[in-house]
């Protein structure tokens, strides 16, 4: 039953988002349109969420029929401060979604409107704690874009239809319900760019279905971490998993993260707000995550995750800083200036706690290539850092269809061993890709559990091996492939075919018994 009512939920979440595209379609692009329909969602989410918290404090003190989205902004001013202090920002009941709504199709400023009140939830953080988290939120959402529409009037017009169509959803209290509205709204909005934009929009996504895999993995037997940190951190969907694997509470010191992309940064934000997760409890940071680092003074973590961009090119050995940086220098090496993917890994690693596990996607090249990944290959093997590799299957993806990899890292391994397992048949077709089920997700966390060998899946390989092979790590060439050939009994065969000749001889013999006849009529 829970299933079909999350599957029910999905599919009234989807048609929305698909009719308020119908609505849009035309004027603004795949990707733009999801800034627009995933900053509408923040704002009445964040409307809501602060409106209800304060009318149920009121309603609790005994003002029964209190609502605040029907006082004056005069007086709830006297509550400014102290809701800046818990939510990191101020709402006056005039600017809140469902009041801005109702006055839209008469508000022929409406863009100056909505510009002025996102300016006045980011600028209400200002001088706070909080200011860091707010600054530019809004930025992305253009409302004077002439992709809205030529003139004033037409942005206007297509404005009201998206806070219809937002504020039109079922949505409930996003807490209560079964499915991650957000989080699915933002796949769904994704794979709708990917698939009918033809380009590579799953640069910056990473399945659910992933993002359990890796956390459930870098959490595994715990049940709380001090710190979660997510290099290339994107929308922030795998920091949100380890909220709801061990709860809120079970991550006791925060989540941390960096993003490249300005856009993207600012949809992490948004998706940390929307989870509820407090602006005390995250730091998401815009910067180069090889290049420039924001987050020294939070590191060691004990629980790192990433699904970093594939092969991208780097400054490597053309900056000298960087082969000295504490964090690259001990490999002796740099990863390629084509390649960074091994860059990332020896990042994670150096802000990786004693007692932590990271747990990073990889490019599948990065195992056997010859090189400087070689070197690096050899010194993460030698330092025993290496914990498993695990072999996704392909077209996970939006974008790719790429086999990619999992490389578990640990400081303090038990064993020199590493867990090699071949989970590339471990999936389930879903339409244009392929996906994890729950069966499957159970299988490979549980071949990581307990950490021995499991024929064709699963091997344990010594030291001594990998350096035989010369630090190759990839999967095929330690877990044997099952021949799912047809088996043929040779013996059986053997004897089929004796008596096919046997039979064969006889066939010889008539015929040539009955040729000589033939020929002794014909001379005759």
């Amino acid at each position: 039953m829970a299933d079909n009512k999350k599957e029910q939920e999905r599919d009234e979440l989807h048609r929305a988002i698909w009719s308020i595209a119908d609505e849009l379609r035309g004027s603004v692009d795949g990707w733009d349109f999801k800034i627009y329909v995933l900053g509408t969602m923040f704002y009445r989410y964040i409307s809501e969420n602060f409106k209800n918290d304060i009318n149920r404090n009121e309603i609790e003190a005994g003002s029964t029929d209190f609502d605040y989205a029907k006082i004056s902004d005069e007086m709830a001013e006297g509550i400014r401060e102290e809701m800046i202090n818990d939510k990191g920002f101020f709402i006056p009941p005039s600017e809140l979604f469902e009041n801005v709504r109702a006055r839209a199709k008469d508000d022929e400023n409406l863009n100056e409107t909505l510009e002025k009140v996102f300016r006045n939830i980011e600028d209400s953080a200002k001088g706070h704690e909080s200011e860091g988290d707010l600054k530019g939120l809004f930025d992305d959402f253009d409302v004077n874009s002439n992709k809205l529409g030529s003139t004033v009037a037409k942005r206007n017009e297509k404005l009201v239809k998206l806070l219809d169509g937002i504020g039109n959803m079922n949505l409930g209290d996003y807490r209560k319900n079964t499915i991650d509205a957000f989080g699915d709204a933002y796949e769904f909005l994704m794979s709708m760019y990917a698939s009918n934009a033809g380009k590579s929009g799953g640069e910056f996504f990473t399945p659910q279905e992933v993002s359990e895999l890796l956390t459930r993995i870098v959490v595994h037997g715990k049940k709380e971490v001090n710190k979660i940190y997510y290099m290339c951190c994107g929308s922030g969907s795998l920091l949100l998993k380890a909220a709801k694997i061990l709860g809120k509470d079970g991550v006791r010191r925060g989540y941390f993260g960096q993003e490249i992309n300005i856009t993207t940064y600012n949809l992490c934000r948004i998706n940390m707000f929307l989870h509820d997760i407090g602006y005390e409890k995250f730091k998401i940071e815009c910067e180069d995550t090889l290049i420039n680092p924001k987050h020294f003074d939070e590191e060691p973590f004990e629980a790192i995750v990433s699904n970093p961009p594939y092969s991208i090119k780097w400054e490597g050995d053309n900056n000298p800083v960087l082969i000295n940086d504490e964090r690259f220098a001990p490999a002796g090496v740099l990863a390629p200036k084509s390649k960074a993917d091994l860059a990332f890994i020896m990042h994670a690693l150096s802000w990786l706690a004693p007692n932590g596990v990271g747990a990073i996607i990889c490019f599948p090249g990065i195992m056997y290539r010859g090189g400087a990944e070689q070197k690096i290959r050899e010194y993460l093997v030698e330092g025993n850092f290496i914990d498993t590799i695990i072999q996704l299957p392909s077209n996970l993806f939006f974008g790719t269809s790429i086999a990619t990899c999992i490389m578990v890292i640990k400081k303090s391994k038990e064993d020199k061993n590493v867990l090699f397992i071949d989970a590339s048949k471990e999936f389930e077709k879903a339409t244009n890709n392929n996906k994890l089920s729950k069966e499957n997700i159970e299988n490979i966390v549980k071949a990581y559990a307990e950490r021995k060998d499991i024929e064709y899946f699963a091997k344990l390989v010594s030291l001594e091996e990998i350096r035989n092979e010369k630090y190759n790590l990839s999967v095929s060439t330690y877990v044997e492939q099952e021949d799912t050939r047809e088996k043929i009994d040779i013996v059986k065969l053997n004897e089929e075919i004796k008596e096919i000749v046997a039979r064969e001889e006889v066939l010889r013999k008539e015929i040539d018994k009955i040729i000589a006849e033939i020929e002794g009529d014909k001379s005759e």
